[in-house]
C-alpha cells in the first residue's frame, strides 16, 4: 500500500476532474429562466452623474429590466462595508466614505458601476448597456498617492483624501537610536500597484425562491459564510437563513475574491426584483478595471547600525493607496498586516512605522498574495542589502549577525508580535549551499568575460499566518472572528465525509484534509470525501486567505477527529465489555490494552448508527465539529536566494539560478508545498520583473489588458531548487505553519537585490524591465 499519510506526496484528489475537465465552475452553471446581467461602467475617473437615461436600453430587443442606482437607493440597499477599523494616531477611526454597488450621484474611478443591463441573453444585454445614456460631469482626477493629499477631493467626509495617519512604535525612541547610530542606511522604495489575474474571472448566479423566500447565490468566492455575513447584515438586509451562499470550483483567487463586490451583490438583489435568476460572468477587460488591486506603496526607510554592524533602530514612512473605496479589508494591509512584520527575522530593538492611507481615482486596493508581507519584507530586505552594501560587509553575514537566536523563542518583536519558533541561521546556511554561494565570484567573473552583469540577492522573510486569535484582533479593529470551523463525520458503511469552513481554489485542500484525516483516524484515503464552499451545507466558516486553511481550518479538523476517537472508545469499550480507560487507539484500530481484543473503526461507525448493542447513556452517531480559534499567528520564514545574468545590450534578464529555503513546520503534502512555492515565487517574480499597473493623469488605466500588463511566462524562471527545514509550531495541535504565500513574499526582494547588484545602484524600481534595466546600464558603460 502506498504511504498516504501525513509527510507523503500523495497526488492531488481533485485533479482528476479538473485534468478531464470535469470541473464546475460558476460559470458552467445556468439556471432555468436566467436573465443575463451587464454592468454599464464608468469610462472617466471622475465626474458627477447629472442623469442616466434607460428609454433606448429599456426597449432594445431582449432587455429585461435597466437598473440604477436609484433603483437600489429606493429598495433600502446599503453600502459596501470596510471590515477592519483602524485607528488613526489620533485615536479617530479611519473615514469610511460610502461605497454603494450601483452610484448614486458620482464616478470616483475607471470602472465604477452606473448601472446594470438585463437581458435574455449577454449579447442583448451588452448591446443594450451601450445604448444607456450618462450625463457625466467631468471633474479633475486625482491619481498620484505621493499627491493625493492635495488633489482633488473624492469623498467629502475624508478632508485632504486621507483615509488615516497611522503609527507603530516609539518615534521618539527611534530617532535618539538613529541619532547615535555608526552609520544609517536610507532608501526609497515604491512597492508597484499588480492587477491580480487569477486564471478565472469572477462570476455570480442569485436565484430568488418566492416559495420559500430564499435566496440562492452561485459565486467566484473564497469565503462564502463571509459573503453571506457581509450581503445580509450590512447591504442587503435579509436574514442570513435566507440566503445560500454556493462557492464551486474555484479558478485561484490570490486575495482578490475575498470580497464583496458590487456585481454579486447587484445580481442577487436584481433576482428577486425582477423574478427571473440573474447571471453574470466579467471580462477580462472587467477584471483588469474593477477587481480589487494589489500593493501599490511608496516607503522611506531608514536603518540605523552600530559599529559592528548590529541593528539599533528602523524607521519607515509608507503612503499606501487604496484607490477610490474601501475594499473590504483594505484598511488592515498597510496597518497590522505590514507593520508588525518589520522587524523581520531581525533583533532590531526599536522600530517606527507611520502609514498615511489615500483615496485616489483607481480602482479599489485590498489584499493579493501575502497581503502586507511582500510589502514589509521588501522594504526590510532592500534596506539590509544596501546597507550591507554601504558598510562593506557580506550581506549574508550582515543577516546572520542580526538574526533572532534559536535559544530566544519565544521573541517579542518591537511591533508587537510575538515569534513562537524558528532558526533562520539553518535556512539561510541551506540556501548558501544550495546556490553554491562560494562559487559566485567565479561566475560573475565568466559572466563578466561573455560581456554580461551577474549579481546575486538574498531575501530572508518571515510572514505571520492564520491571523488570530479572535479577541486580539477583535480589539485591534476587526469586524470578524478569525476561528476556523471543521465537522467530520463517519457515514455508516464507514466512509468519511469531512465538512471545512475553509475554501479550496488551487490550493489542494481536498487532498490534504484528506491525508489529514486518513492519517488521524486510519480510514483509506480513497473513503474520505471534503465538502467545502457551501453554506448550506458546512458550518460557519472564515474561508481561506493569508495562508490559514491548514494551519487554522486542519487544527479544527484534527480536534474534530479527537472527539470522534473519544466517542469511538467508549463505543468500543461497551463492545468488547472494558473499561475506557483501557482503549487505545492506533491506525483505525481500537483495542484493549494487554489483550487481542480489538475492532477496525469502521465496525465501531456501523455500530454508533446500528445501536442495537451500545452504551445507554451514549447518543447514536459518529459526527463531530470542531471550531478551532489559534493562540497565536504562527510564523513561517525562510532565505530565498536569486542568481541572475543581465545583458546590457538588451537589458534582458536570465534568472539563472534560485534557491528557497522555508520552514513551514511540519508538512503534510511535499509536493503540495513545492506547488506552492513555485507559484508564489513566479508571481513574486511577475511583481519585480514584469508586471505593473499604470494610470495615466487622467485616471485611465493603461495597462488594461495582456497587451500592456506583462505576466511571467514559463521561459522567465528557472528551475528552482526548494528544501524546508522543519520547525514545528508549538501551539496547534499540527506543528504546521502556512506555505501558500511564502514565495510571493521573499522573491521581490531576491530578484530586485540581485539586479542591483548586478547594476552597481539601488536606483531602479519594480518591475525591472529590459528598458529600465538597459538605460541602466547604458548609462554605466557611458560613465566608465
Amino acid at each position: 500500500m502506498p504511504d498516504t499519510g501525513i509527510g507523503a506526496s500523495v497526488r492531488r484528489k481533485e485533479d482528476q476532474r479538473f485534468l478531464t475537465g470535469k470541473g464546475r465552475y460558476t460559470d458552467d452553471l445556468n439556471r432555468p429562466g436566467q436573465v443575463h446581467a451587464v454592468f454599464v461602467r464608468s469610462p472617466h475617473a471622475h465626474a458627477t452623474v447629472a442623469s442616466v437615461n434607460i428609454a433606448a436600453a429599456a426597449a432594445a430587443p431582449g432587455v429585461i429590466a435597466v437598473l440604477t442606482g436609484k433603483d437600489m437607493e429606493a429598495d433600502g440597499v446599503g453600502s459596501l462595508p470596510c471590515g477592519w477599523t483602524v485607528t488613526d494616531k489620533h485615536g479617530e477611526p479611519h473615514k469610511a466614505p460610502d461605497h454603494f454597488p450601483l452610484v448614486r450621484d458620482k464616478v470616483r474611478y475607471v470602472g465604477d458601476h452606473v448601472a446594470v443591463v438585463l437581458a435574455e441573453s449577454a449579447i442583448q444585454a451588452k448591446d443594450a448597456a451601450e445604448l444607456v445614456e450618462v450625463d457625466y460631469q467631468m471633474l479633475p482626477a486625482n491619481v498620484d498617492p505621493s499627491k493625493a493629499m492635495d488633489g482633488p477631493l473624492l469623498h467629502d467626509n475624508a478632508p485632504s483624501n486621507l483615509c488615516y495617519d497611522w503609527e507603530l512604535g516609539d518615534q521618539a525612541a527611534v530617532d535618539e537610536a538613529l541619532s547615535r547610530a555608526a552609520h544609517v542606511t536610507t532608501v526609497d522604495l515604491v512597492n508597484n500597484r499588480l492587477i491580480p489575474n487569477a486564471i478565472e474571472p469572477r462570476a455570480a448566479i442569485a436565484e430568488f425562491d418566492t416559495g420559500t423566500d430564499s435566496y440562492t447565490l452561485y459565486s467566484t468566492s473564497q469565503n462564502p459564510h463571509l459573503l453571506r455575513l457581509i450581503l445580509c447584515a450590512f447591504v442587503l438586509g435579509i436574514p442570513e437563513s435566507k440566503l445560500r451562499v454556493i462557492a464551486p470550483d474555484v479558478g485561484g483567487g490570490f486575495g482578490s475574491k475575498i470580497y464583496c463586490y458590487a456585481e454579486e451583490t447587484v445580481c442577487t438583489w436584481a433576482a428577486r426584483k425582477t423574478g427571473r435568476p440573474v447571471k453574470w460572468t466579467g471580462e477580462r477587460s472587467e477584471s483588469f478595471l474593477a477587481d480589487a488591486h494589489g500593493r501599490d506603496h511608496m516607503t522611506r526607510v531608514q536603518l540605523g547600525m552600530d559599529a559592528e554592524g548590529k541593528f539599533v533602530a528602523m524607521k519607515v514612512d509608507t503612503t499606501a493607496n487604496l484607490g477610490a473605496y474601501l475594499s473590504n479589508f483594505a484598511t488592515c494591509v498597510p496597518t497590522y498586516l505590514y507593520a508588525t512584520l518589520l522587524a523581520g527575522q531581525y533583533t532590531t530593538p526599536v522600530i517606527h512605522c507611520n502609514v498615511k492611507a489615500v483615496f485616489t481615482n483607481t480602482a479599489p486596493v485590498d489584499a493579493y498574495r501575502g497581503a502586507g508581507r511582500p510589502e514589509a519584507t521588501y522594504v526590510i530586505e532592500r534596506v539590509v542589502e544596501a546597507a550591507a552594501r554601504e558598510i562593506g560587509v557580506d550581506p549574508a553575514e550582515l543577516r546572520k549577525r542580526n538574526f533572532v537566536p534559536p535559544d530566544a523563542f519565544p521573541y517579542a518583536t518591537p511591533v508587537a508580535l510575538t515569534y513562537d519558533s524558528g532558526q533562520y541561521a539553518l535556512a539561510m546556511d541551506k540556501a548558501l549551499e544550495l546556490i553554491d554561494y562560494a562559487g559566485f565570484p567565479a561566475r560573475r567573473e565568466a559572466s563578466k568575460a561573455k560581456g554580461k552583469l551577474r549579481g546575486i540577492g538574498f531575501s530572508a522573510y518571515i510572514e505571520a499566518c492564520g491571523i488570530a486569535p479572535s479577541a486580539v484582533v477583535g480589539s485591534l479593529g476587526a469586524g470578524v472572528g478569525l476561528y476556523e470551523s471543521g465537522q467530520v463525520r463517519f457515514n455508516p458503511t464507514g466512509t468519511v465525509s469531512v465538512f471545512t469552513g475553509s475554501h479550496s481554489h488551487g490550493q489542494g485542500h481536498e487532498t490534504t484534509f484528506s491525508q489529514l484525516v486518513s492519517d488521524t483516524l486510519g480510514v483509506p484515503i480513497e473513503n474520505v470525501e471534503v465538502v467545502h464552499g457551501d453554506t448550506g451545507s458546512i458550518p460557519f466558516g472564515m474561508g481561506t486567505y493569508g495562508s490559514r486553511s491548514l494551519a487554522v481550518g486542519g487544527s479544527a479538523l484534527s480536534k474534530a477527529c479527537d472527539k470522534i476517537i473519544e466517542k469511538g472508545k467508549k463505543i468500543a469499550a461497551h463492545l468488547m465489555e472494558a473499561s475506557v480507560d483501557d482503549i487505545e487507539f492506533d491506525q483505525g484500530t481500537f483495542r484493549v490494552a494487554g489483550t487481542d481484543k480489538e475492532k477496525a473503526i469502521g465496525e465501531i461507525a456501523f455500530a454508533a448508527y446500528v445501536p442495537h448493542n451500545y452504551p445507554e447513556d451514549l447518543e447514536p452517531g459518529l459526527d463531530e465539529t470542531s471550531f478551532y480559534d489559534p493562540l497565536n499567528f504562527t510564523y513561517p520564514a525562510g532565505t530565498h536566494v536569486c542568481e541572475l545574468e543581465i545583458d546590457p545590450e538588451t537589458g534582458v534578464i536570465e534568472i539563472a539560478d534560485w534557491a528557497a529555503v522555508d520552514d513551514f513546520g511540519k508538512v503534510v503534502n511535499p509536493m503540495i508545498v513545492e506547488g506552492q512555492v513555485h507559484g508564489g515565487i513566479a508571481q513574486g517574480v511577475g511583481q519585480a520583473m514584469l508586471e505593473n499597473c499604470v494610470y495615466d493623469a487622467d485616471g485611465q488605466l493603461l495597462t488594461g489588458s495582456y497587451m500592456d500588463y506583462c505576466m511571467p511566462r514559463a521561459d522567465d524562471l528557472p528551475s528552482f531548487k526548494v528544501e524546508t527545514t522543519e520547525t514545528p509550531c508549538p501551539h496547534n495541535p499540527l506543528g504546521v505553519k502556512g506555505c501558500g504565500e511564502a514565495g510571493a513574499i521573499a522573491a521581490p526582494a531576491a530578484f530586485m537585490n540581485a539586479v542591483t547588484d548586478a547594476l552597481g545602484t539601488e536606483d531602479i524600481a519594480m518591475p525591472a524591465s529590459p528598458e529600465k534595466v538597459w538605460r541602466i546600464a547604458q548609462a554605466a558603460q557611458a560613465a566608465e
